[in-house]
């Protein structure tokens, strides 16, 4: 009888499983893991970048986004649901992806902004919808502005006598994103012309114009508002207001921190309406429409 005491491999590419050795050995098979599903892991598919990531408030605003860029439907495993696709720039094809917040307001913005870096981590956030005009001359109904610059003017001092002093914080998107945006307006004009991306107005050109956001809390009806006074007189350049980009550019300040890179960010904003007492929702869908119109213009030179 003969006891073995070894195994001795000759040759290449040699293979052994389930393999036991000496007095009493056992063998165990062991299963190789699978491997991992991109789509299903959020830290793999994050490893991807995606090239543009935008936030909307309004069912308007992600439905301009969807047929204006073509994506389409992806939930995730989570119930997550976002909005996908490819679009073609010259020398380019970028991976966009688009969501919409829970709610009006900094807050949702800034949560919607977590789940797109989780799951996409883009190169750029771009926040694209309606605001309110406050400048007669530029930000007329139908008009764009296209934002490099956010006054978020929602901190304030109230003295005893019911006084209210405003406290304005002023951020400013990284100098790449400035640059693009004036590229764009050297190559178009200030303001650029674009005819009408609605039916009903294609006849009609409405202007963009680079400009500052103010942005806050507050829903502003009113002509007389002491926001709209203390926003122009903060700033002569401040055309419109939101609710939301005082939450995407505080967000960002507040990741810049990290050692990962930091995505740059943009406002696009169609005026809907005049933040006066005729404010309404009869303009939404204009608005929208037209501003999601200029941002696909503006990804040649965004990205």
């Amino acid at each position: 009888m003969t006891n073995n005491r070894g195994i001795i491999s000759h040759g290449n590419n040699n293979h052994f499983s389930n393999i036991a050795i000496g007095a009493n050995a056992q063998a165990s098979a062991i299963t190789s893991p699978p491997a991992a599903d991109p789509a299903a892991d959020p830290a793999a598919e994050a490893d991807a970048r995606w090239d543009l990531g935008i936030v909307t408030i309004l069912s308007e605003e992600l439905r301009s986004i969807i047929d204006e860029l073509k994506l389409t439907l992806h939930k995730r495993p989570s119930g997550l649901y976002f909005y996908q696709g490819e679009h073609t720039v010259p020398g380019a094809t970028l991976r966009v992806v688009a969501t919409q917040t829970q709610s009006q307001g900094q807050r949702s913005t800034m949560a919607a902004l977590e789940n797109l870096r989780r799951h996409y981590n883009p190169r750029l956030w771009a926040l694209v919808g309606v605001g309110g005009g406050i400048h007669d001359d530029y930000a007329r109904i139908g008009n764009v502005i296209v934002s490099t610059d956010v006054v978020y003017y929602e901190n304030r001092k109230i003295n005893p006598r019911g006084d209210t002093r405003h406290r304005g914080e002023h951020r400013q998107a990284p100098a790449q994103v400035v640059h693009a945006v004036n590229a764009y307006f050297t190559a178009h004009g200030t303001p650029a012309r674009i005819n009408g991306q609605m039916t009903a107005h294609a006849g009609n050109e409405y202007e963009v114009y680079p400009g500052v956001i103010g942005s806050g809390e507050a829903v502003i009806a009113d002509r007389a508002s002491d926001i709209r006074t203390y926003l122009t007189t903060y700033h002569e350049k401040v055309l419109a207001v939101d609710m939301e980009a005082g939450g995407l550019s505080q967000y960002w300040q507040e990741n810049s921190v990290h050692d990962t890179a930091n995505p740059g960010w943009i406002v696009i904003r169609g005026v809907s309406d005049n933040a006066d007492e005729e404010k309404g929702h009869s303009h939404h869908e204009l608005a929208a429409r037209n501003a999601a119109h200029v941002l696909s213009r503006l990804l040649p030179y965004l990205c």
